[in-house]
């Protein structure tokens, strides 16, 4: 395998950078690693209890992560401590890159909630404050036109398509 991919089994640092500085960085275990999409599976990584109102995220939560070097979001699928489907959160991104043990994804404050039964798909949207459109029209264009493909296919059922 070559420095841009991971292999199945290992570990990889999954950093995410918002506004030119990390986030968050968590180590996660790669699932599989086809040269356009790599999946890692992870614990809820921050601290305590984070709730949205629509879904709370919390310690024993398990995140199945699908980024794409090719496409501007990563599908993070969410379950439980007991393995109950919560649902999915998406980030809308630039397309990840895999490099010296890490998966960077750059967050366009852009995200969309599925629900696991499908029926709430919600728009989460801070764009606006974030100021891309002004720095970078041609990312923020990229993003809007990234988050509207999630939402329709949330919308027509065929959501899980992506991850299948």
């Amino acid at each position: 395998m070559s420095a841009s991919s991971a292999e199945a089994g290992t570990r990889i640092e999954v950093v995410l950078v918002k506004a030119g500085r990390t986030k968050l960085r968590y180590p996660a275990s790669v699932v599989s690693d086809d040269g356009t999409r790599v999946s890692v599976r992870a614990p809820w990584a921050a601290e305590g209890v984070r709730d949205f109102g629509f879904v709370r995220f919390e310690p024993g939560d398990v995140f199945t992560e699908h980024y794409w070097r090719d496409r501007w979001y990563a599908v993070k699928e969410v379950r439980d401590a007991d393995s109950a489907l919560k649902g999915w959160y998406c980030d809308i991104t630039r397309p990840a890159v895999v490099r010296g043990g890490e998966l960077i994804a750059e967050d366009l404050d852009l995200d969309l909630w599925v629900s696991a039964d499908g029926a709430t798909v919600l728009r989460l949207d801070e764009f606006a404050e974030s100021g891309l459109a002004e720095r970078d029209p041609e990312a923020a264009t990229r993003a809007v036109g990234a988050l509207d493909e999630l939402e329709l296919l949330a919308k027509l059922g065929q959501f899980t398509a992506l991850i299948d």
